[in-house]
């Protein structure tokens, strides 16, 4: 039966590592990580990123209004209480 190898003890060994050599190959290692997985995104097209933009700026304009009014409202039930 074949035994699967671990990675624990270069990953104990790595996040050990308190030299300044060691800091900068841990940076230099995670830089390189990052750029696989960006290769990786699925990013939007210019297209998508349009419409996803002004759903969020109708949603957030709508919501505004929706608060005011409320915020009216209470403000004026207050001050028919209070008088």
């Amino acid at each position: 039966m074949a035994k699967k190898q671990s990675n624990a003890p270069e990953a104990a060994s790595a996040s050990s590592g308190t030299s300044l050599g060691d800091k900068v190959t841990q940076f230099r290692d995670y830089v390189e990580e990052a750029k696989v997985e960006l290769r990786k995104v699925s990013w939007p097209t210019r297209k998508e990123a349009w419409a996803t933009s002004m759903t969020v700026l109708v949603f957030v304009f709508v919501m505004s209004l929706f608060l005011g009014f409320v915020d009216l409202g209470l403000t004026h039930l207050i001050e028919f209480i209070l008088s």
